[in-house]
């Protein structure tokens, strides 16, 4: 019987099963980031430029909250301090309408890309709140899968304090996003 050629470095049936594998899962992240058909609603987005001020509050985030709510469902979120973080504030208020990732999270389109400039990590904890730039997405994440976030990453801006459940429920959720009032 002949030997089945094999990729360079591939040295078994098993690791090449591997490499399919990966390649698979990262492609598919991939192609749903891209492809996904979410986005914000622009009617309540703060729409400034790049590089045009905002009404972001010069607080540091790191003591700052947001408040998110689905359907009658509110939850509140701790910031992380970084110029990630501080964009993400930026661009509050918000309602996206977050579709569904491999059931561990949720995720929606910003509109319009900010700063890549935290810390990256391809590993998360459920109810992180993250932002993945190339698709310039934020995600919540409500479930541990054990995968690994396939490069670049994800930058971690923060961590939901309690309800993350509200986001485990099949297909996509209308989430309003906005600085909590207490701060």
């Amino acid at each position: 019987m002949a030997a089945t050629p094999r990729a360079d470095g591939v040295n078994s049936v098993e690791e090449e099963k591997d490499c399919d594998e990966t390649f698979f899962l990262a492609f598919a992240f991939a192609m749903a980031f891209i492809h996904a058909g979410c986005g914000a609603d622009k009617s309540t987005a703060d729409t400034a430029l790049p590089n045009s001020p905002t009404k972001a509050s010069p607080l540091k985030a790191q003591s700052m909250k947001i408040r998110l709510k689905v359907e009658d469902k509110v939850m509140t979120a701790t910031l992380i301090d970084s110029k990630t973080t501080r964009a993400f504030v930026s661009l509050l208020p918000l309602t996206l309408t977050m579709n569904d990732l491999f059931r561990r999270e949720k995720f929606a389109h910003l509109p319009r890309p900010i700063s890549e400039e935290g810390k990256r990590t391809h590993t998360y904890e459920v109810g992180q709140v993250v932002y993945w730039s190339p698709g310039r997405d934020v995600a919540i994440f409500y479930r541990n899968d054990g995968q690994k976030i396939p490069n670049p990453g994800i930058i971690v801006i923060g961590k939901i304090d309690s309800g993350v459940a509200a986001l485990d429920v099949a297909g996509s959720v209308k989430v309003t996003i906005e600085l909590h009032d207490k701060q």
